[in-house]
Parts: C-alpha cells; structure tokens; sequence
C-alpha cells in the first residue's frame, strides 16, 4: 500500500472512531439505557488501535489479535501507558457482557466512565498519529 493509500485508510478508521464516540455519546444521553452505548464507545476505541496498527503495518483479523497488538507494540515498549489498556479492555468485556448477556446491563454510571475512557484512549492515538 503506497503511502496516500494508507494516510486515507487511517483518515478513515479514525473517522469511524469518531463518529462511534458520537454515537455512544447520543445513546448515553438519552440516560434511559446503556444498551448501544458501550458497544459504540468500544468500537471507537477498537477502530482506533485499528488505524494505529495499519500504521505499522499489522492487519489483525480478530478482535482478541487487535488487543494483543496494541499491548505488544505499544504498550510493552511504553508508548502508550498501561492504563489505556486496561481501558480498552475493560470496554471489551463491558462490550460483551452488554451485547450478549442482556440479563446483566451495564449501569449508566459505567457506561458513561467506559465513555469518557474512550474518548480519552481515541484523543491518546490521535495525538499519536498527527506526531509519527
């Protein structure tokens, strides 16, 4: 992939995790359920560490390989702290929990933390990519 080819594959992935920050933040705000909400603020953070990883060259093909890869290469080699792991992994599993495990929603009030990480983690790689 030459290198305009893969500034507007990173232009878009981060558009996507912009536009599932905005979701989750409309889901939120109508404050009645946390259903959607934390599937958007996950995703956002997921296409994130996407656009991260196609920067280095590393096209994972499962969610728990997008994960490891932003552990192993940034996280390990401390580029990025390990709080923000933690973070995306705990919306991970928040994810599946509220996706699949309806019998056991997420609160508002973690929905809205796991929100706030993310739009935190998406700033964190943001900052990241305009700098290298």
């Amino acid at each position: 992939m030459n290198d305009k080819d893969q500034q507007v594959l990173l232009g878009f992935r981060m558009g996507q995790a912009r536009a599932a920050l905005e979701e989750a933040q409309v889901l939120l705000s109508r404050r009645k359920t946390s259903l959607g909400a934390v599937n958007r603020a996950y995703y956002a953070m997921f296409y994130a560490v996407l656009a991260l990883l196609q920067h280095i060259g590393k096209i994972p093909r499962k969610h728990s390989g997008v994960l490891a890869l932003f552990d192993s290469e940034f996280v390990k080699k401390g580029v990025f702290s390990m709080e923000l792991s933690r973070h995306l992994h705990h919306a991970f599993e928040s994810r599946q929990v509220s996706d699949y495990q309806a019998m056991e929603p997420i609160s508002l009030e973690e929905a809205g933390e796991i929100l706030n990480n993310a739009q935190s983690f998406v700033q964190a790689i943001e900052r990241y990519l305009s700098i290298n």
